[in-house]
């Protein structure tokens, strides 16, 4: 039987987290203290600022253009890596939900479901993400170390890598959190309608099937916890996520088609755009996966046998059916404005698209 351990995902979020906020894992002392202070200060705060003060000293346009990418990116990550910072313990409830559904995992059909489609698109999804990011860091340091000459010093230039490092610790956490947790709320809700639907089937007394029924509105309460957790976890990092991927696409576009010359620098550039697409799509898509599955969620439960049931079981399956057909309303938006899903993604990457076009047309 395949072995049910969700929380091995997170694993490198954590590993970053540690490396970031030592404090939060009740390692106070006072060394300790000085260094995530000047850590956050030096890198999440003034690494952004110190870029974003860069760009009013850029004589020309394409300068300001090639280096505002950057700095739109660093200024992202440090406001999403500040609003993870703040939902921690929501985050450390939500493993905890996520081990307690992990538990209920019971028969061969809900096995093989979440190792065949949770599983593979989890491991698959976080697999893409790191190769992404080392191409696109490993591309950035190389650009650094090349133009070392130019730089006002080693000091500078020492500061700018390690900042850079620190930042893609702060970027791993904040791109591989949300995606991975709605791949996991999916998964389970899809699980749970699979419970659900068998319920009924199996040569079981009544008493049986209702109290199996009681036990898997429980696991619902569970599931509604899980939801509203999430939402509210991912709210503001989605906005600034949305915000920052569809203005740095924008610009990447803009420059590539005004201010490009070069093989290298368009190579850059695309793989720059192929990255960011990388970040923003994953979140849309199982977003738009959890509302498909919380829509199916009454027609699970009317699948079950609930006919050949007792009279109590048939009045707590009604109950319990108006209550998720309210549930149906249900959305993930990102700052509580735009609905997180596939087609915000596509709005967001329209305007690069246009832009595309127009490239394509004066390269012709």
């Amino acid at each position: 039987m395949f072995i049910i351990d969700s929380l091995s995902f997170y694993r490198p979020f954590w590993i970053c987290m540690r490396l970031l906020v030592p404090t939060f894992f009740k390692d106070s002392s006072r060394p300790v203290q000085l260094y995530v202070v000047l850590l956050h200060i030096l890198v999440t705060l003034w690494f952004p600022l110190h870029l974003l003060l860069h760009l009013l000293l850029l004589p020309s346009t394409a300068d300001f253009f090639k280096n505002l990418t950057m700095s739109l990116t660093c200024v992202a990550c440090s406001l999403k890596h500040v609003a993870h910072l703040y939902h921690l313990p929501q985050i450390v409830e939500i493993e905890s939900l996520i081990e307690q559904l992990d538990t209920f995992i019971a028969s061969e059909q809900e096995h093989r479901y979440y190792q065949d489609h949770v599983y593979c698109l989890a491991r698959r999804f976080t697999r893409c993400l790191y190769i992404s990011f080392g191409m696109v860091y490993a591309v950035f340091l190389f650009g650094v170390f090349v133009q070392s000459n130019r730089l006002l010093g080693a000091v500078a230039l020492g500061y700018q890598v390690f900042s850079m490092l620190v930042e893609g610790f702060q970027a791993l956490g904040n791109d591989t959190y949300t995606p991975l947790t709605l791949c996991l709320l999916a998964g389970h809700i899809h699980l749970w309608s699979i419970r659900m639907g068998q319920l009924g089937y199996f040569e079981e007394e009544a008493a049986t099937n209702h109290q199996r029924l009681l036990e898997y509105i429980e696991q619902h309460k569970l599931l509604v916890r899980f939801h509203n957790l999430v939402s509210r976890t991912i709210s503001e990092v989605q906005l600034v996520q949305l915000g920052g991927c569809g203005a740095t696409l924008c610009i990447i576009v803009s420059y590539m088609l005004f201010f490009v010359g070069d093989t290298i620098s368009l190579v850059y550039y695309l793989v720059f755009f192929g990255v960011v697409c990388v970040q923003l799509f994953p979140s849309c898509y199982f977003a738009s996966e959890v509302a498909e599955e919380v829509e199916r969620l009454p027609y699970a439960i009317f699948s079950s046998r609930w006919y050949d049931q007792s009279r109590d079981h048939r009045f707590d399956l009604l109950i319990f059916t108006q209550l998720t057909l309210g549930n149906r309303g249900w959305v993930i938006k990102a700052g509580g404005l735009i609905e997180l899903n596939l087609n915000a993604f596509f709005a967001f990457l329209a305007p690069s698209r246009y832009a595309n076009k127009q490239f394509a047309t004066r390269k012709i």
